[in-house]
């Protein structure tokens, strides 16, 4: 086809002219019919030289998500149509997901410009592996294109990957980098887990999918269990999780969409069909803050296109490489490449003091114990007083570094809450203690607990973590505070609330001295039993007369 392609073309042009409709085109004396879809990418090329507007006369009804055939694609919405590979079939469950995304267009807006970072990079790479293009909009299912998503299901990244998964995939994970969330590395290994999948399922890209949702056993459990019957074994037909059903026709109803979203009513955001940022070596650690000062952008812009990395810096074992605008790579490149290794950190002159420990000083400057081991050339984990240390430090406070772990974590704390007839409060971890415990102590479940700190129910919590928790008011320990403020107010007090943690060695009786207060207050205001010991860590809620000085 591809040798008599140009010559059939031209020839019926140059004699009888042509029809075009949509994306076939009818050849008015041979009535023979092409899909454009179906052409390999020279016969494509071909099909848009000599069918071309200067080529001849002819009427186009075109798609609204696409340009003239022969022309690029100006956006990646209107490239990754083009390689569609999925049926889109009459089923109740992928209409009601159509009809969900079709009455939500600013969903779609936002996802869509969200997308701008990653799309074109992943369209490349479907495409480059011949698989269908409807993968490419996969992140829209699994996390709305968010590289910081996490799920309660532990699942990280735009890909979604749980710890399991991602270690068969070899993405690491540590205290400075989480691979699941790197742009390059997280979309590798996604698409070499679905192909994987699709050829354990003879080509079935609809399985595939499920099975990357639910678990290659869970699709295998449902596969047998129907073949028992004697019941077709397809998709559709397959007795799977609530969650994995709707999940597959969540995507085709995104093709279905995407291929003509002014249809029905869509407005994406145009992301270009161009590369978005290209890929910089920098050979060793950088502080974030210093490398997009060199690469004249938003920290924020480097974070959102390298979100893998948790904290100030790049992993000092690597990855040694920065994704970076495209415009500004150059020059990055240029400047990075003249700094040494130490002039890519700030540095800190440390001498060790009695009770200091490699894992204080790492929180204290908020760096990585093993980094002060490499870099002061220390083995083990024994310190002495006086030892003199250079320990890598943050160039800049650490609310600058936004996207960090510690930055997202406050924020998500900031912004949940319990609800009405619901108060803040903190807990700081104790050894020994677990989430199950925690919960318990407050009255609260463990999964409330891990959704109003953004991690998943199951995640390790560590002795020091501080945890927000919403607990319910005590509508005793308010009147007393109400009734405390209307007297301070009597006798021209001024009156403060004021939180406090309790430090190991506290009792009632001395922060009641401390603060100047009664111990009886202390007790209502907090509904704390006098008969047990204070826990280190506990909150208290006192009002102090700012005036009555302590």
């Amino acid at each position: 086809m591809l040798k008599a392609l140009p010559q059939i073309i031209l020839s019926i042009c140059m004699l009888t002219g042509c029809q075009i409709n949509g994306d076939k085109f009818t050849l008015a004396s041979e009535a023979a019919l092409i899909d454009y879809r179906q052409l390999s990418l020279p016969e494509q090329q071909l099909y848009t030289h000599y069918h071309a507007p200067h080529s001849c006369e002819h009427s186009l009804s075109q798609p609204d998500n696409e340009q003239p055939y022969w022309l690029e694609p100006s956006t990646v919405w209107q490239r990754i149509p083009l390689g569609y590979q999925l049926q889109q079939v009459d089923r109740p469950r992928l209409q009601a997901e159509f009809n969900w995304y079709k009455r939500h267009p600013s969903y779609m807006s936002r996802v869509s410009e969200r997308a701008e970072r990653y799309a074109h990079y992943i369209i490349e790479q479907v495409e480059q592996r011949n698989m269908p293009s409807e993968i490419a909009l996969l992140p829209i299912v699994e996390s709305a294109f968010d590289p910081f998503a996490y799920s309660h299901g532990r699942a990280s990244g735009m890909w979604q990957f749980i710890p399991g998964t991602a270690k068969m995939f070899n993405l690491k994970s540590n205290w400075w980098y989480d691979g699941r969330r790197d742009t390059l590395d997280s979309t590798q290994a996604a698409l070499d887990y679905l192909q994987y999948l699709a050829d354990h399922y003879d080509g079935d890209w609809l399985l595939a999918l499920a099975a990357y949702n639910s678990g290659q056993g869970t699709v295998n459990k449902a596969i047998r269990k129907n073949r028992k019957k004697g019941k077709a074994t397809d998709f559709w037909a397959l007795d799977l999780p609530q969650e994995t059903r709707s999940y597959v026709p969540k995507l085709l109803a995104l093709a279905k969409l995407i291929e003509q979203p002014k249809r029905y009513g869509l407005n994406l955001y145009p992301v270009a069909n161009q590369p978005y940022f290209d890929v910089v070596d920098i050979g060793s650690q950088i502080d974030l803050a210093q490398a997009a000062e060199m690469a004249e952008v938003d920290i924020e812009e480097i974070y959102k296109l390298n979100p893998a990395f948790n904290r100030w810096a790049t992993d000092p074992e690597g990855p040694h490489r920065l994704l970076v605008p495209h415009n500004n790579a150059s020059q990055f490149s240029e400047k990075v490449s003249l700094l040494s290794k130490t002039q890519r950190l700030h540095w800190q002159r440390y001498t060790v003091k009695n009770g200091d420990s490699l894992l204080l000083l790492a929180k204290r400057f908020n760096t990585g114990v093993e980094t002060i081991r490499q870099t002061n050339n220390i083995k083990g984990n024994m310190i002495r007083s006086g030892q003199k240390l250079m320990i890598p430090m943050a160039s800049q406070q650490s609310q600058h570094y936004a996207y960090s772990a510690k930055q997202r974590s406050e924020k998500i704390k900031s912004r949940r809450s319990g609800g009405t007839g619901t108060v803040q409060v903190f807990h700081q971890v104790q050894e020994g203690e677990s989430l199950w415990t925690i919960a318990r102590k407050h009255g609260v479940s463990s999964k409330q607990i891990a959704h109003w700190n953004g991690f998943a129910p199951k995640d390790l919590i560590r002795p020091g973590q501080k945890l927000s928790l919403w607990v319910k008011a005590k509508p005793a320990a308010e009147k007393v505070a109400s009734l405390a403020l209307a007297k301070a107010q009597q006798r021209d007090a001024v009156m403060k609330k004021l939180g406090y943690t309790v430090r190991s060695g506290d009792s009632l009786a001395g922060i009641a001295d401390k603060f100047k207060v009664n111990l009886q207050d202390i007790i209502s205001w907090n509904s704390v039993n006098p008969k047990k010991y204070l826990q280190p860590g506990q909150r208290l809620t006192l009002y102090i007369d700012v005036m009555n000085r302590y």
